[in-house]
């Protein structure tokens, strides 16, 4: 009877464990959304000198964000965007076409620990990145290329 009930814990542990255990895989972009809306030029001058400010140069000299607008502009011209499940998010540049950023082939999986949280991070093309963040461990499946696989991009998490 003991081993029996010992046997019956191991056997349920071992199926919370299973439970517990996840595949998160990198989404289709072709279902994804953007979420808010794009700063208008007038938006982005605005806050370039406000950001760009002498002032605000004094604290960090090292930043060529404010050498020119257009290097401002190309940082912070972008948008949030929320894979269709809302699992995934990323800011993807205003100046890519909502077409383009819908059809932007999956390339790679990575996965990064930063603190207790884990980044599982899928890269496209056209330098579009979403990423999910996670409290489990988590690996990539195989070696992290999804060129010509995309069904294979995916993450096992714990």
């Amino acid at each position: 009877m003991r081993s029996a009930c010992l046997t019956l814990l191991i056997l349920s542990g071992l199926s919370i464990n299973l439970a517990l255990a996840e595949t998160i895989n990198c989404p289709d972009l072709a279902q994804a959304v953007q979420v808010g809306a794009c700063p208008s030029e007038e938006e982005l001058r605005y806050t370039y000198t406000g950001y760009c400010s002498d002032n605000a140069r004094m604290y960090d000299m090292k930043d060529d964000v404010c050498s020119s607008f257009q290097n401002y502009r190309k940082l912070k011209n972008v948008v949030l965007w929320e894979s269709g499940d809302g699992a995934f998010s990323g800011y993807v540049s205003c100046d890519l076409p909502v077409a383009r950023v819908k059809a932007a082939s999956i390339a790679t999986i990575a996965v990064a620990r930063q603190g207790s949280m884990t980044r599982v991070v899928c890269t496209y093309g056209e330098g579009v990145v979403f990423s999910h963040r996670t409290k489990q461990a988590c690996r990539p499946e195989g070696d992290g290329s999804c060129a010509g696989n995309p069904a294979g991009c995916r993450a096992s998490c714990q």
